[in-house]
Parts: C-alpha cells; sequence; structure tokens
C-alpha cells in the first residue's frame, strides 16, 4: 500500500514537474524565496494595526507568528529529520527538472507549504472569508506550495501534508487563544 502511495506521489510529482519554460522558472524562483515575502508581511502588519489598534495588532502578530514559526519546527526540526524522505531532486534527479538549489537532504514535509498555508490560516481567523486580502494569501500560499513542485524540491504529498500541518497548527493556536482569552 505504501509502495503504491510513494509510486503515485512520484508519477504525479514528474506530471507536475514537467511544465517548463524560462519566465515561469524565474517566477516560481521568485515565489519560492523566503525574502520576496518581507512586503507581505509588512502590509500584513500595517492592516492589523489599521484594523485592531496596538494591543490588537500585536496579540494578532504574536499568534501568527507562533503558527508559522510552530509550523517550521514541526516540519523542519521533527518530521523531516524523522522520515528522512529523500527530495526528489536528491532522489532521482536525471528523471526531473531541477531549478535552482535542491536544498537540503531530506524534503518530507515542506515548510513552505506549512509555513505560507499557516500564514494564510491566520488571516483566515482574523479577517474571515469576506475579506480580499484572505483569497490573496490563500492564493499565495498556493503559488509558493505549487513553486516547490515546479521547482523539483519536493513531491505532492510533501506540500500537501505540509499545507495540511500548516492549517491544523494555526487552527490550534487560534482555538487555544480564544480559550485563554474568553
Amino acid at each position: 500500500m505504501i509502495e503504491t502511495i510513494l509510486d503515485f506521489d512520484k508519477q504525479l510529482f514528474l506530471f507536475l514537474n514537467g511544465f517548463h519554460t524560462p519566465w515561469l522558472d524565474a517566477a516560481m524562483l521568485f515565489f519560492s524565496k523566503s525574502k520576496v515575502w518581507i512586503p507581505l508581511y509588512a502590509v500584513i502588519v500595517f492592516y492589523l494595526f489599521r484594523n485592531f489598534g496596538l494591543k490588537g495588532g500585536i496579540r494578532f502578530i504574536a499568534l501568527i507568528v507562533l503558527s508559522v514559526s510552530l509550523s517550521d519546527f514541526v516540519t523542519s526540526g521533527v518530521m523531516k529529520p524523522y522520515f528522512q524522505r529523500l527530495r526528489p531532486c536528491h532522489d532521482f534527479s536525471n528523471e526531473m527538472t531541477l531549478v535552482g538549489n535542491c536544498g537540503g537532504k531530506y524534503g518530507f514535509v515542506s515548510s513552505h507549504a506549512a509555513n505560507s498555508f499557516a500564514l494564510f490560516y491566520s488571516i483566515f481567523k482574523i479577517f474571515g472569508k469576506k475579506h480580499f486580502g484572505t483569497y490573496f494569501i490563500l492564493g499565495w500560499a498556493i503559488i509558493v506550495s505549487y513553486s516547490r513542485i515546479y521547482l523539483g524540491v519536493h513531491f505532492p504529498m510533501d506540500v500537501f501534508l505540509g499545507s495540511t500541518i500548516g492549517i491544523l497548527i494555526s487552527t490550534f493556536i487560534f482555538e487555544l487563544n480564544k480559550s485563554i482569552t474568553k
């Protein structure tokens, strides 16, 4: 059963990794870099203070930072060393396209996906589904997550489970906050 799932994951990876053009290579490298997120973070901080004042803004920033940090720790600090699943670029590089550097040895699960979806779900919990920013951040999280497959550094399962972990951790943090602040 596990072999069937892993084989499907590899075949899906090869399919999704196969759509390459020079302009898309550059775009996916751009979206995958963490420093690119800094202006997005600045806009989020601005909107949090504008909508919730100093105290509320600081509280929500702390919840977001906690959600993203815990997602990063669980994926990079716990899961990757525990499962030790090689990244596609370390596993079968002759069958796929690698854009940029391969990164660390292990890729299960994607920290980029976990962190970007933890950010998205935090924004969703704060602003709800009727706010444009929520959908913008969701689009951003999807692009960042797909970029990891496109670049050749993560399997689809790495990305899917990473995004799930980000959402679950963000849910846990915001529910814990709600129970504490009642």
